[in-house]
């Protein structure tokens, strides 16, 4: 018989800010970036079988085939799982900018952890994707450098509602990445500042940015769009794009009105969705 099934959110990364601070001799941009995750993900569940094997459901699973490089698959296999029967809900659309592939794969590698496995070092974590290693810290906010390989926790980030919307496309990120212009803009400053509240922080973010938003919205001009409808909320208090898009956010006062929000910016085909990141842990 089928041992017990464990499960873990694979919650939503949104990148508060994205600055593309440069670009190494091999291709490779380096990051400096806040990262907070919210309470809606997709769920990833693990439990006894012969073999290795994954099956998908949710909403958004029909976009999805568990090939042999799905990023679950491939987690178990770097973790040298065996025996072990895999379920992948996925509700967050897929190539979205709110790292849902990672996001799976670290649910993953913490799963087997907790039956036993080692955890991998942040080289290993790596190979999976410049995502994984933040990916790990959720649902902690952090501040990711270098490649992705460089995070560190973020002390005082306050909880936030917001507001997520999908125009019902996705963005390719080699292509955002190739339409960007400027490749060496400025870092965040260091230390970061500590924020009261949602709306010291969301003043402080309006000076900062997402460098890859520009190239989404050239690429994709329905980015634009959502972007446009987001500011002019009752309550938003920001409104930005997550990562290399298509998804957008805004921060919102209060629940209340991110709902209201909601219902005003639903469209046949996008995905909008209200939650809340979690705040840091001290």
């Amino acid at each position: 018989m089928p041992g017990p099934v464990a499960s873990r959110l694979a919650p939503a990364k949104i990148n508060l800010t994205l600055h593309v601070t440069g670009r190494r001799a091999d291709g490779y941009h380096l990051l400096d970036s806040l990262v907070v995750f919210a309470e809606l993900g997709d769920l990833v569940s693990v439990h006894d079988a012969p073999g290795l094997s994954l099956s998908l459901t949710g909403p958004q699973a029909p976009v999805l085939v568990p090939e042999a490089d799905n990023l679950v698959l491939r987690a178990a296999r770097m973790m040298g799982a065996r025996d072990v029967a895999l379920t992948l809900d996925k509700r967050l659309p897929v190539a979205s900018g709110m790292g849902g592939g990672s996001s799976d794969a670290a649910a993953t590698v913490k799963l087997l952890v907790a039956r036993g496995a080692a955890m991998p070092g942040t080289a290993q974590a790596m190979d999976l994707g410049a995502d994984l290693p933040v990916c790990l810290a959720a649902p902690q906010p952090s501040r990711m450098r270098g490649l992705g390989e460089v995070v560190d926790p973020v002390p005082m980030v306050p909880p936030l509602w917001l507001l997520l919307v999908n125009p019902g496309q996705g963005l390719s990120t080699p292509a955002v990445f190739k339409a960007l212009e400027n490749r060496s803009n400025p870092s965040m400053p260091d230390p970061l500042p500590r924020w009261a509240d949602a709306a010291s922080l969301c003043d402080w973010l309006t000076a900062q940015r997402n460098d890859l938003e520009a190239p989404a919205q050239r690429l994709m001009p329905a980015v634009s769009d959502v972007l446009a409808q987001l500011a002019t909320q009752p309550g938003c208090l920001l409104a930005r794009m997550t990562g290399s898009g298509a998804t957008c956010f805004g921060v919102f006062t209060d629940p209340r009105r991110a709902r209201a929000a909601e219902q005003a910016l639903a469209r046949p085909g996008w995905f909008v969705a209200v939650t809340r990141s979690e705040g840091s842990v001290s």
